[in-house]
């Protein structure tokens, strides 16, 4: 133990100490207020590509505030109130349709729910005319398409923010939640190290573009022919080098649950690729995420998964184990929906202190 005299006010090691607590509070306003200074209103979110890592920090900031205030504060916040959402939807959902119209009505707004009988993007109307319309109507649209190039030329034309609720190419909302649940769970996210066993696709992308921005390793197994697009993989590979994090991509499922603090995987069928399930069952064998994938892990590995889940993808005593995050990560689909629909429709400010990351 330290002697009195060592930690009495004029003793080098009480100065020490003193000056590591002023740099660390230091350190810790310093980042509250480049969080508090970031601005989102009246942006787009296509990729989270396109957002730098404090913009993706405050994102998540406002979510957990939000989750906080109206959730554990049962308070009422009508930020959205007058306001009102089109949601395009070309392929059905149940957490992106459930967590923005509940999410956009808690708020006090009005979503308005629009599915390919009732707007035809590109057919009946061209996706530019069909945003400046939609524009004129509400103050922000969500898409949730089979083309990221929709979402594309619908940003290009609107005059209001597009939301990219699911596209081939990327899924950012999912992501949003997913790092909001791990957040919780762990208390910071740098540091950590999540592996992805499973297909190179939409929400494997919007992980390997947001990863690094926190700090966060990524490892990822997925069967030849199956992995990330190239373009996708060289900009996380960029990313991993200008953050210091580690990106390793591997065939070998237990190769990148080696050392992991969470397992996550995916479908491994998507919507328009039933024609190709027998040929994907087959080429997917092995990849089955089980107690024996997390024996490689960490000691405290957590799961993941985006939902809807097939057994083929994670068995039953992996995904309902209190190791499982999948339905407090799909709650949270709600707030961080909330969140993002706050940060680019509002000058919102969050009340509570700036989390941990």
């Amino acid at each position: 133990m330290l002697s009195a005299k060592l930690l009495s006010g004029n003793s080098p090691v009480f100065k020490c100490l003193k000056t590591l607590h002023s740099r660390s509070a230091r350190a810790f306003s310093a980042g509250a207020a480049s969080l508090g200074s970031v601005g989102l209103k009246g942006r787009s979110c296509l990729t989270l590509k396109d957002f730098s890592s404090d913009e993706i920090k405050r994102l998540l900031w406002v979510s957990a505030d939000l989750k906080h205030r109206i959730k554990q504060e049962k308070q009422y916040l009508p930020l959205l109130q007058g306001k009102s959402i089109a949601m395009i939807f070309e392929k059905r959902s149940t957490r992106t349709r459930m967590s923005t119209e509940t999410g956009f009505a808690l708020l006090g707004g009005h979503p308005c729910f629009l599915t390919s009988q009732d707007i035809h993007l590109g057919v009946n109307e061209s996706c530019r005319d069909t945003a400046r319309v939609l524009s004129g109507f509400c103050d922000i649209v969500l898409a949730r398409v089979y083309s990221h190039s929709t979402l594309e030329e619908l940003d290009e034309a609107a005059s209001v923010p597009i939301i990219n609720g699911l596209s081939d190419l990327y899924h950012p909302i999912q992501i949003l939640a997913d790092f909001l649940t791990l957040q919780e769970h762990y208390g910071s996210l740098s540091g950590l190290t999540v592996s992805w066993i499973g297909d190179g696709n939409n929400v494997l992308h919007s992980f390997m573009m947001t990863a690094a921005k926190l700090g966060v390793h990524l490892k990822i197994a997925t069967p030849k022919g199956y992995e990330p697009e190239k373009s996708v993989i060289q900009e996380a590979q960029k990313l991993s080098k200008e953050h210091g994090t580690q990106l390793l991509l591997t065939s070998d499922p237990m190769e990148a649950a080696h050392g992991s603090n969470v397992l996550v995987t995916d479908t491994w069928v998507s919507m328009g690729q039933e024609e190709e399930k027998k040929k994907r069952l087959r080429d997917f064998h092995g990849y089955q995420i089980t107690m024996k994938t997390g024996s490689v892990a960490k000691p405290d590995w957590t799961f993941l998964h985006c939902l809807p889940r097939k057994m083929e993808e994670v068995d039953d005593e992996v995904f309902y184990s209190s190791r499982s995050l999948v339905f407090p990560e799909a709650e949270n689909r709600k707030w961080t929906i909330m969140g993002l629909m706050v940060s680019l429709m509002t000058d919102y400010t969050p009340q509570t202190p700036t989390p941990k990351f």
